[in-house]
């Protein structure tokens, strides 16, 4: 079984997995505990079984009450409801199913806004389709990528993303009025610099950084922290060379940015996000390609889901950055007593942390 789609509430409490085996659909949704996971004996899955067809894009509702899947056969998103007991699910039910969408392309993105305002679905030729919760169509852009790559909603829920064959990222800005109605999409800003296509791009936990993975070879981490409006243009931090295979990398950014990972066939690479500078590679984390690569919400672990499994690993890159900048911060005369207790104690963990856990 392939894991083709792993997503993440935000406490990291749930993950889930859908999967394919050969050319056999198992129609199954598992989703995992992460309180059980540590523990074999007694972790534990809650099961959705899709009647007739398979889901291959899947997705938390915000109040992680609901997951959203995009059913291949009948190529429609449909919004299954769950029920909950003293923290675990006891049953599930069919909520709401879409819409037919994309009905002679693949999907490649399904996400919503963490306000939960809005859905979003793009196919893997032009098109991108922003949904109301309930199924309506609220707007439908052409991308003019050529063909689309990734498409994401950012983490504030503010903008909608895409790149493709185009050697940039476009942004739009979906806004909404006082009361909560919809109102327009409007064309917001690019990121520029790469000279081929954007396979993969990725968001810190606020969406002031935006980290991007190219054809060229390159990724860029971008400052996206800016008023638009006004004129202001994203600006490029940081650029770095990865070790490319003949395979579509996937890129992940840590929640404070320090740490940029990018999975290429079956290795994932470790670089660090102040200087750029490649840290670590894990070869061999699966036999067959990556398929989904993910931060947890502290930036503390790595999931990477491929094959029959999630695997998970501590991020020793980010241990390592996080000395960095408190031994930087130490170095500042106006720092505090507290402060400077504070840091020399978090030095002092972190580097235990890493003796313990480094390979």
């Amino acid at each position: 079984m392939s894991s083709l789609s792993n997503t993440f509430v935000a406490l990291s409490e749930r993950v889930f997995k859908e999967g394919l085996e050969d050319d056999v659909v198992d129609r199954t949704i598992l989703i995992w505990y992460m309180r059980d996971l540590y523990n074999a004996k007694d972790r534990k899955t809650f099961r959705i079984n899709v009647e007739y067809d398979h889901v291959y894009k899947l997705v938390w509702s915000p109040d992680s009450k609901a997951i959203l899947g995009f059913k291949a056969t009948d190529n429609s998103i449909e919004v299954y409801r769950l029920e909950r007991k003293d923290g675990s699910f006891t049953s599930y039910g069919r909520s709401i199913t879409f819409p037919r969408a994309h009905e002679n392309d693949d999907v490649i993105s399904l996400d919503i806004a963490c306000n939960g305002r809005f859905i979003m679905s793009a196919s893997n030729k032009t098109e991108l389709i922003i949904w109301d919760i309930r199924g309506n169509v609220l707007e439908q852009l052409n991308t003019f990528t050529m063909s689309n790559y990734c498409a994401k909603i950012s983490p504030c829920g503010r903008f909608v993303e895409v790149s493709g064959y185009a050697p940039d990222v476009k942004f739009w800005e979906v806004k909404f009025g006082k009361t909560g109605n919809y109102e327009k999409t409007v064309k917001a800003f690019d990121l520029i610099g790469h000279n081929a296509g954007v396979w993969d791009f990725a968001f810190d936990q606020d969406a002031s950084h935006c980290v991007t993975v190219c054809k060229d070879g390159y990724w860029r981490l971008f400052d996206i922290n800016i008023d638009y409006a006004r004129g202001e243009s994203p600006r490029c931090l940081l650029t770095g060379e990865y070790e490319s295979k003949a395979v579509s990398p996937l890129i992940a950014l840590s929640n404070s940015a320090h740490v940029i990972v990018i999975g290429c066939g079956n290795n994932i690479q470790f670089f660090s996000g102040l200087n750029g500078n490649l840290d670590n590679t894990i070869e061999n984390v699966f036999y067959d390609h990556i398929m989904s690569i993910a931060f947890d919400s502290l930036g503390l672990q790595l999931y990477v889901a491929g094959d029959r499994q999630v695997r998970v690993f501590h991020n020793i890159t980010g241990y390592k950055v996080g000395i960095e900048v408190a031994k930087e911060k130490l170095k500042d005369k106006k720092t505090t007593a507290a402060t400077r207790e504070r840091l020399e104690s978090q030095v002092v963990e972190y580097e235990n942390f890493i003796a313990e856990n480094a390979e």
